[in-house]
């Protein structure tokens, strides 16, 4: 198939290149990889965005007063800008400081024990160092370990099993803790997709069902200490191509958006997990609510870290508007795709920016006609 003409996706020597935190979170000096342009280089002391703080008792308690309040609050924000924070959303405390934890151990390994999970080229899952053997330039000054969860009652211990089996036995544990912090994740994002299922009126059930049985991503991102943090990014300024993202932040900060052509920070806040919506549903919701620009910086001193589960649909639903959505006055916008289309797409073919979904459509057209 026909590549996009997204630089960033060519595969080049890195002349051995090792994203090694324990060594490089302490040189002056930065490797010329990971410089951003300036035109992209970040403040680190944005002004604050002011976000909805969704509470989600009364929702979840099964008031119908609260859930209109709380779908109305949540289009608001979609309309804005796609980005909100919940409060009251029933997870266990223990559950997400475990999984922070269980972090800090994993990043903590050496080096040659993380790459045990080593992620290969062109997937999805397992442990990247700043993505070096990807990417050429603008690299992010960051580690993660990226996981499959699935919803399917025939996969129950999928998170578990994958983690044991790059890591060994002794990961039992630390698989029973993403897991269980994946299931509920997934139970936080189907309340979230009925809230946004009333705020488009189309029904509290229809994006619940259409996500149920959803396919999952779980990503852990752990930023170190970097010594010229006004010099590079932990995350290039990207959308989510995926459908929905529940982020988690320790006490650190460090994500910024960019709203009216000006970042912002979100303040961390342990109590709440910040939501937004991605260019998946962007498309669902034909265009009406906004895939958003966002960024996440470094610092000198502490290390940063993040959870973030990506809800996604099963691999063989069309993600496509539903009929309420579209009239004369507000066509289809974008071709009908599958989540692994476009899954595929970002991995082996574009590196993901604001203009993801813009460029999967243009690409699925031309391959379509062709």
């Amino acid at each position: 198939m026909p590549q996009p003409s997204n630089q960033e996706t060519k595969e080049q020597d890195q002349h051995t290149l090792v994203f090694d935190a324990s060594v490089l979170r302490h040189q002056l000096h930065i490797p010329s990889q990971f410089i951003w342009p300036d035109e992209e280089k970040a403040c680190l002391d944005e002004p604050e965005l002011p976000v909805p703080f969704i509470d989600l008792g009364g929702f979840l308690s099964g008031d119908p007063l609260a859930a209109l309040e709380a779908s109305r609050l949540v289009g608001q924000a979609c309309q804005k800008h796609g980005f909100f924070l919940v409060v009251n959303h029933g997870i266990d405390y223990h559950l997400i400081s475990d999984a922070h934890l269980y972090m800090d151990h994993f990043f903590a390994l050496p080096l040659s024990h993380k790459q045990r999970a080593q992620r290969m080229p062109g997937e999805h899952c397992g442990y990247a160092s700043s993505f070096t053997g990807r990417f050429s330039s603008k690299l992010p000054w960051k580690e993660t370990l990226s996981f499959q969860y699935t919803a399917d009652n025939n996969s129950p211990t999928l998170v578990k099993d994958y983690l044991c089996d790059k890591m060994g036995k002794d990961f039992e544990q630390f698989g029973n803790v993403y897991q269980d912090y994946c299931e509920a994740m997934s139970n936080l994002s189907l309340g979230i997709m009925e809230l946004l299922g009333m705020s488009l009126g189309v029904g509290r059930a229809y994006f619940r069902e259409f996500f149920e049985e959803n396919n999952s991503i779980m990503r852990l991102n752990y930023y170190p200490p970097c010594q010229k943090p006004d010099l590079t990014l932990g995350t290039g300024p990207h959308c989510d191509p995926t459908p929905l993202t529940i982020l988690h932040q320790d006490q650190v900060g460090g994500l910024q958006v960019c709203v009216d052509n000006e970042w912002h920070s979100i303040k961390p806040d342990f109590n709440a997990f910040v939501v937004n919506v991605g260019d998946t549903f962007m498309a669902l919701s034909n265009g009406r609510y906004k895939s958003c620009l966002h960024r996440a910086v470094v610092n000198s001193e502490t290390t940063r870290k993040s959870l973030a589960f990506f809800l996604c649909p099963r691999n063989d639903k069309v993600v496509s508007p539903p009929c309420e959505l579209v009239d004369n006055l507000r066509p289809r916008l974008y071709p009908d795709f599958t989540w692994p289309m476009l899954l595929e797409f970002t991995q082996k073919h574009y590196r993901a920016d604001m203009k993801t979904l813009e460029a999967f459509a243009n690409w699925l057209q031309r391959n379509s006609s062709s």
